[in-house]
């Protein structure tokens, strides 16, 4: 059953978001582009958070460390878990207790596309506007490294086929509160999805992880909030980022290519967000977990549960804080999906740092 959220709620102009507001979409509300993040507003709970993106069968092998070239390492053991950066940041969402819904692309000949719907369900994700391609689901061999480094393979499978936004993903999109966008599907796809939000005013967030290489500048003009960790803004940028300051000096880079703002992701070191142009950069400490076991999936966490503080109405340092303590939890269990914590688990964490 396909719920029309659009009929559910209040008209546009009563209804705002915590994000920068789209300039080019509201010309009579430059003022608020420039407060940035720190402009936080509040949005009814029946206004969804809509992921668009990848969902990957992980198949998880722990090891002490990577082999060298020519060597053949024992793992202890192989799993398949429920994976995909697009899936995980729509999980950690539902799992904070945000309407959430996840368009993607499920393979309809592979047997695990069964155990990533149900996984996906049991988070509290509509799937309702999911599509069943041919062909295999996406699939990551995850080389799981002793103190929970990982190094990832993709195979993109069902992400990378042929995708059609139906009317219904079209007029979902429209009724959002915010769309969230990674790099494990087609730029294509993302290009329209975010030009389709921008069009109606709803606030774009895109997590830089996935495929490497520059983002196409029509994708850059309609984002919100760009979250890239410290390497992949090297990456975009070409500029290093060894050190806070140089890390502020490529953010402000992307800015300068049209991105609102930009949030990144220090893993221990915690994060920082520049909030727009000429605004004061805010700094979050991580919450130190008492021991790493895995880190994948906790950039994803991070990313889905800070949009979902802002849109539920906090400023952005409470936003951050809400986020670190999220993905603090997660790095303590194996997984991505099943690292995901609930949002009772957060609130207590963030209850025992007072």
């Amino acid at each position: 059953m396909r719920i029309n959220f659009c009929s559910k709620l209040r008209s546009p102009a009563s209804l705002h978001t915590g994000f920068p507001k789209l300039a080019a979409s509201h010309p009579n509300r430059r003022a608020s582009v420039a407060a940035g993040a720190r402009e936080i507003m509040t949005t009814t709970p029946q206004k969804p958070l809509i992921v668009v993106g990848s969902v990957n069968a992980d198949l998880v092998l722990p090891i002490d460390r990577l082999p060298k070239p020519g060597e053949t390492l024992a793992a202890a053991s192989i799993e398949t878990v429920p994976g995909g950066k697009g899936a995980n940041q729509a999980a950690a969402a539902a799992r904070s207790g945000y309407p959430t819904f996840f368009i993607g692309q499920f393979g309809k000949d592979d047997p695990n596309a069964a155990l990533l719907r149900s996984a996906l369900l049991g988070c509290g994700v509509d799937l309702s506007h999911a599509q069943d391609v041919a062909g295999p689901c996406g699939t990551a061999l995850i080389l799981l490294q002793a103190g929970g480094e990982n190094s990832i393979i993709i195979v993109g499978g069902a992400n990378q086929a042929a995708w059609s936004l139906s009317d219904g993903v079209k007029q979902l999109l429209s009724c959002a509160g915010a769309v969230l966008l990674q790099r494990e599907i087609p730029e294509s796809v993302n290009i329209e999805v975010a030009q389709l939000a921008k069009a109606a005013g709803v606030p774009v967030v895109l997590d830089a992880g996935g495929v490497e290489g520059p983002i196409a500048p029509e994708l850059l003009s309609c984002l919100t909030v760009l979250s890239p960790n410290e390497t992949e803004l090297a990456r975009l940028t070409g500029l290093p980022t060894d050190t806070e300051d140089q890390v502020r000096a490529a953010a402000e880079q992307l800015m300068s290519a049209g991105v609102q703002s930009v949030l990144v992701k220090l893993g221990s070191e915690g994060s920082l967000l520049l909030p727009g142009q000429g605004q004061t950069a805010i700094r979050q400490q991580a919450i130190k977990a008492p021991e790493v076991l895995d880190t994948t999936g906790a950039g994803d966490c991070f990313t889905a549960t800070y949009a979902v503080a802002v849109l539920e109405g906090k400023a952005a340092p409470q936003a951050l804080q809400f986020a670190s303590a999220a993905a603090s939890l997660c790095v303590r269990r194996m997984g991505a999906m099943t690292s995901l914590p609930s949002r009772g688990e957060v609130e207590e964490l963030l209850a025992a740092q007072q």
